[in-house]
């Protein structure tokens, strides 16, 4: 028996999954305005944000509300999605929109603002202390005096 889990009023064990030529025959017809295929994309692609907000758990930020911004960014995917001119998945395109979505949503929420330079400042700065790490143990290791 499956755990009944509800994310925004959602069973998230009752979510729906579309097939790969269902989902593109409803993007087509969502890109032309149908509206009922739209919410049809919406309501069968729900796992798809239900996986990408498996990464951004455990951050301080609640569960409902990461599944409302990565809903978000699905609808955005749906809306600007080619399926015409495109050969690949939806998928493809979808996790990063959707996960594109939560980081700014957890960037503009956060309390700290740390500038773009500052962050990569301290990313070179984190490369240069493992390599250096790595290169001196490399080197020490392999002529211990006996």
């Amino acid at each position: 028996m499956l755990r009944k889990v509800e994310i925004c009023g959602v069973n998230t064990a009752d979510l729906k999954v579309l097939s790969s030529d269902a989902c593109r025959a409803l993007l087509i017809r969502a890109k032309h305005g149908d509206t009922d295929a739209r919410e049809q994309l919406i309501a069968g692609n729900l796992r798809l944000v239900l996986s990408v907000i498996q990464k951004f758990i455990g951050r301080g930020e609640n569960v409902d509300d990461l599944f409302q911004v990565g809903c978000i960014g699905l609808i955005k995917a749906i809306d600007n999605f080619d399926a015409e001119n495109h050969d690949v998945r939806f998928s493809t395109y979808g996790v990063p929109m959707i996960s594109g979505e939560i980081r700014r949503y957890l960037r503009d929420n956060s309390p700290i603002r740390v500038s773009r330079s500052t962050r990569d400042t301290a990313y070179k700065v984190l490369q240069a202390r493992r390599s250096s790490a790595s290169t001196s143990v490399s080197r020490t290791s392999w002529n211990w005096p006996s």
